[in-house]
């Protein structure tokens, strides 16, 4: 056996799907992921198309224990909230808070998700703290 190797608590499968969703955005993903990635938003840490039991999370910060999930028009149909009443049911057993915004409120609305999404960051994880720096300090 190769101890080198790293264990994954996530299957193969899962992890592949999720990269391929990372490569296969959509327009409204991408402008949130630009709000939120590098801890821009209140120092926050979040992945995006990250697995979260059996499911892939459209984006999640782990210190708030909070999931964001963008919905595209088949998400409003009677079998897919269906669907996604499930889906968060599992998400929510495992600790989360789960925001869902459709894709065009982010396009038609940016600054209101953002603030939706600080008031949980804050309200759920009052004690984040900042990614220590890469790298050696100058003397």
């Amino acid at each position: 056996m190769d101890d080198d190797k790293p264990t994954w608590k996530v299957s193969q499968k899962l992890r592949s799907n999720a990269r391929a969703l990372r490569q296969n955005s959509t327009d409204a993903e991408q402008i949130l992921w630009s709000e939120l990635r590098g801890h821009r938003l209140l120092g926050a840490s979040f992945r995006r198309q990250a697995p979260v039991d059996r499911y892939i999370v459209d984006f999640v910060c782990h210190a708030a224990r909070l999931v964001i999930e963008l919905d595209g028009g088949q998400h409003f149909s009677t079998e897919g909230e269906q669907r996604d009443a499930a889906r968060s049911a599992v998400i929510e057993a495992k600790g989360f808070h789960i925001l869902r915004f459709a894709n065009n409120d982010v396009l038609a609305n940016r600054a209101g998700v953002l603030e939706t999404i600080a008031a949980a960051v804050a309200a759920r994880a009052p004690t984040l703290t900042l990614p220590r720096k890469r790298g050696r300090e100058q003397d």
